[in-house]
């Protein structure tokens, strides 16, 4: 996808983090923008800052795990602006502890968002585009899914958040063959950022009632989200700078989105251990000293 301008985004997550830099970046480029979250008053105010540049934009309160509140985001953007051309299935929620240690409700959660969102924005969205390439000459369409490395790697006490985006990787990857496989005029792409300053650390606070934290947190819990709010809140490479990097991907054709390529030196040692049959390696095994922290704090609580 090369031309953006007057073209359709629509952007879930997108009163925030990543999401509200692919709305910036759309917004600059000429774009009008649909932007879709739970968060109002941060809906709002991305709403009032990108209308003050000129953007047309369409704002709407959605929960991504709900089918038919996707649906109405999908038929919304159409009685607006009648096409699609740009959607990056980009909202997602963090959580942590020992994997045995999450509860029903935290995997509803976690996979409602990360997992089903996706699977609802290309289940609905994809048609659409399809049906507009039919009737728009020369149409071009991307889709972005915003997975993590940890889709592509396993860090201790993030298992509930690592078996979210792992299955976002793959429904990205099969997504990409099956529009290769119809010549669909539709790009697809998977986002796998590392540790970006981007809010998700904190995203319980917009966890919904019926996926509520009914317990007090266990210490494994306690430790992961520590240490994720140390590790996110120290990142250097910005959401702006990913949402950029993005864009370039799109423009390029690239399936697969990294901001910190250095990180793919762990997904090379696990997929040689994979290919190798050998177990896995501690990932802890060049910084033993975050592990003891961890261990430490999950002991200290």
């Amino acid at each position: 996808m090369q031309n953006f301008k007057d073209k359709v985004a629509v952007i879930t997550g997108g009163a925030g983090g990543f999401g509200r830099e692919f709305a910036r970046i759309g917004a600059q480029r000429g774009m009008k923008l649909v932007l879709a979250d739970v968060q109002q008053d941060a809906l709002d105010q991305a709403k009032a800052e990108l209308e003050a540049q000129g953007a047309q934009v369409l704002a709407m309160i959605c929960d991504v795990r709900k089918a038919d509140q996707v649906q109405a985001l999908a038929d919304a953007t159409m009685a607006r602006f009648g096409a699609v051309h740009l959607l990056f299935n980009n909202a997602g929620v963090g959580s942590g502890g020992l994997v045995w240690e999450n509860s029903v409700a935290d995997w509803e959660w976690v996979l409602g968002v990360n997992l089903w969102g996706v699977i609802h924005g290309v289940r609905i969205f994809t048609p659409l585009m399809l049906e507009c390439a039919k009737k728009e000459p020369g149409y071009q369409g991307h889709i972005v899914n915003t997975a993590s490395m940890a889709g592509l790697l396993n860090a201790p006490a993030m298992g509930v958040y690592n078996v979210s985006k792992h299955a976002v990787v793959s429904l990205s990857e099969s997504l990409y063959h099956d529009l290769q496989l119809v010549e669909a005029p539709i790009g697809a792409s998977v986002l796998c950022p590392y540790f970006v300053p981007t809010g998700i650390s904190q995203s319980h606070r917009n966890r919904p009632e019926d996926v509520k934290m009914m317990a007090k947190p266990t210490a494994s819990q306690m430790a992961a989200q520590i240490m994720t709010d140390k590790a996110v809140s120290s990142g250097k490479v910005s959401a702006a700078d990913v949402a950029h990097s993005t864009f370039d991907a799109i423009g390029d054709g690239k399936f697969y989105i990294y901001s910190h390529p250095d990180a793919l030196a762990g997904v090379q040692t696990r997929m040689e251990e994979i290919v190798s049959q050998t177990n896995p390696s501690d990932p802890f095994a060049a910084t033993p000293h975050i592990r003891d922290m961890l261990r430490a704090k999950m002991q200290a609580a």
